[in-house]
């Protein structure tokens, strides 16, 4: 039985034409070809600027309208079938070819005598290099659509791997509990229940201030079993220095990677405060920029700690925790983060920064 066409269901089929670097890239690159069809036609010593610019403007009318059709139809084509979609855009293409060959003939001679020639020669080259061009565009753009997928898939295995580190320490807290105070402990089943589901969650952006409430509530459960030995200390603040509370739209506004902060939090507890006989602070500072958020993470290291040892293990490349983040941040941001474990002889110190969506999307599109 022969196998139905697939639909083009795994992302677009052309690459977004419409942004600036884009029309730039096809005007300069129809202008070479322009160089190139008259050179090869004429020799350089016959080269002639008024030929250059007649034949120069036909072609951008060509290009910058077939450009503008494919990118109004962008999404519909996504869910195209791709011979259907690829058919359309040739299509496209041809035919912006024969309307404009037409205009630009009645312009420059002022009667239609003639025109078929004209237009079939005009056709039989836009035929060629339309078909390379969106030949390559296609592939272009399947490649990209391949690695995104791969990176999502890539992101799900590292989110993964945050969840059993996690489940085994909030086991440690509820079984510390028990012995404690079993009214206490049966409060945090129930809160832990409420973490649960958010880290079984689909891996992605979520707002920040959903991250935030995260970790406050981790510290909350911590809390009830550490008592006065922990504190958590939080300083919420934009690029000037001003302090900000939570419900600030700006929290909500800006995303962040799940589960990002709460494993640090996690690691500041467990290597930093619990060793410490006499417990110790974790301060959170969070700051908000137009373009940036930033973020730094500081506990007391004890003298002798598994943090020390964590910290050596993450440049040599096997701290896992770290690791982890590290990884998922270039996942998400494509280097355009910045993931810094710093410490002294008193303090370990970790620093993250990565781009807020708009600023990000700028900076691809600048690529």
């Amino acid at each position: 039985m022969k196998e139905s066409p697939q639909r083009n269901d795994d992302g677009d089929f052309l690459p977004d034409l419409c942004g600036p670097p884009q029309v730039l890239g096809l005007i300069l690159v129809s202008e070479l070809l322009v160089v190139c069809l008259l050179v090869a036609a004429n020799g350089l010593r016959a080269f002639d600027w008024a030929s250059f610019g007649m034949v120069s403007m036909l072609t951008q009318w060509i290009v910058l309208s077939s450009a503008a059709c494919l990118c109004a139809l962008r999404n519909k084509m996504s869910a195209m079938y791709p011979a259907v979609a690829g058919t359309l855009s040739y299509s496209i293409t041809l035919l912006c070819t024969v309307l404009f060959s037409i205009l630009f003939y009645w312009i420059n001679n002022g009667i239609l005598l003639g025109v078929w020639t004209y237009i079939v020669g005009n056709l039989m080259v836009a035929a060629v290099l339309s078909g390379i061009a969106l030949r390559y565009l296609y592939l272009q753009q399947q490649l990209r659509n391949q690695q995104k997928a791969e990176m999502q898939s890539r992101i799900q295995a590292l989110q993964s791997r945050i969840r059993p580190h996690f489940l085994f320490n909030s086991m440690n807290t509820i079984a510390s509990l028990i012995a404690i105070d079993q009214d206490t402990a049966e409060r945090v089943v129930v809160e832990l229940s409420q973490l649960f589901r958010a880290s079984l969650g689909e891996p992605g952006l979520i707002p920040l201030r959903k991250e935030i409430d995260l970790c406050r509530y981790y510290l909350d459960i911590e809390q009830m079993r550490l008592g006065e030995r922990m504190s958590a200390n939080w300083y919420l603040h934009d690029q000037a220095g001003n302090q900000l509370e939570l419900s600030d739209e700006r929290f909500t506004q800006r995303q962040i990677p799940s589960f990002l902060l709460q494993p640090l939090v996690e690691n500041a507890i467990y290597h930093g405060i619990q060793p410490l006989p006499e417990g110790g602070s974790i301060h959170i500072d969070i700051g908000l920029s137009d373009s940036h958020v930033e973020l730094c993470l500081r506990n007391p290291l004890p003298a002798s700690s598994d943090q020390t040892a964590a910290l050596d293990s993450a440049h040599r490349g096997n701290g896992i925790a770290l690791e982890n983040i590290r990884h998922r941040l270039a996942a998400y941001y494509e280097g355009a983060a910045s993931f810094k474990v710093l410490s002294n002889s008193e303090e370990f110190i970790v620093k993250l920064r990565y781009p807020c969506s708009k600023a990000l999307q700028s900076q691809r599109r600048g690529l």
